[in-house]
C-alpha cells in the first residue's frame, strides 16, 4: 500500500509514510488543522474522561484537541506544555523528552504560572497520538513535578505496542508498517 487508509469516528483519512529506518515506517498522522476530525474525536474522548479538573497538552499537535475537549467537559482553559522557553515564562517545571516523530532530544517546560494552576489538582492529560509513549511519559514527569495528579491519559490514536496499554483512553488502533520496497508498506501485526 502507498497510504494508509484510516477510519476514526466516522471518518477516513488517507496518512502517507514516514520512514523510520530502512525496514520500518509510521502513518502520518496530523490533526492539528484538521477541525472536522476534531468536532468527531473531542465528544468521544470527552465522554471517556469524564471528570477532571485540568487538561494538559504538549504542543503543538494536541492543542486544538485539547481546546475542543476542555470546551466540552465545561473547563475554563486548558494547560500547554511548551517546548522551548519564552520570555514570558519564569520558575518553569522542565523534563527532557525523546519522541519517535522528532528527530532531536526535547525538552517540555511549564509556566511557573500554569504550574500553580495545575498543583494539587486532578489532570488528563492529553496528546493526539501515543506510540513509543515517550511524549506521554515525558508529559506525565511534567505535571507531577507541577504538583499535580495525572488521573486520565487519552489520545486519538494508539501506535503499535501502545494499543495494549490499559492506562490508556484511546479511539483507534495505528499500526506500524514494514517497507517491502520503495513506497510500498505493510501492515506488522
Amino acid at each position: 500500500m502507498r497510504k494508509y487508509e484510516l477510519k476514526v469516528a466516522g471518518l477516513k483519512r488517507e496518512l502517507p509514510f514516514v520512514d523510520i529506518s530502512d525496514e520500518l515506517a509510521f502513518a502520518s498522522f496530523v490533526v492539528i488543522s484538521d477541525t472536522e476530525l476534531i468536532e468527531r474525536c473531542a465528544p468521544l474522548l470527552a465522554e471517556r474522561i469524564g471528570e477532571c479538573d485540568a487538561i494538559v497538552t504538549a504542543e503543538a499537535k494536541g492543542i486544538a484537541l485539547a481546546y475542543k475537549i476542555s470546551e466540552i467537559l465545561g473547563l475554563k482553559e486548558f494547560i500547554v506544555a511548551r517546548k522551548s522557553e519564552k520570555t514570558y515564562m519564569h520558575d518553569t517545571v522542565e523534563v527532557p523528552v525523546k519522541s519517535i516523530t522528532t528527530a532531536s532530544k526535547q525538552v517540555l517546560l511549564l509556566d511557573g504560572v500554569d504550574a500553580g494552576k495545575i498543583a494539587g489538582k486532578n489532570v488528563c492529560i492529553i496528546d493526539d497520538v501515543v506510540s513509543t509513549g515517550e511524549s506521554l511519559n515525558a508529559l506525565e514527569r511534567l505535571v507531577k513535578a507541577a504538583d499535580a495528579k495525572v488521573v486520565k491519559k487519552a489520545c486519538i490514536l494508539a501506535e503499535g505496542e501502545a494499543a495494549e496499554r490499559d492506562d490508556l483512553i484511546f479511539l483507534e488502533r495505528l499500526p506500524l508498517f514494514r517497507k517491502v520496497s520503495e513506497g510500498e508498506y505493510e501492515e506488522i501485526e
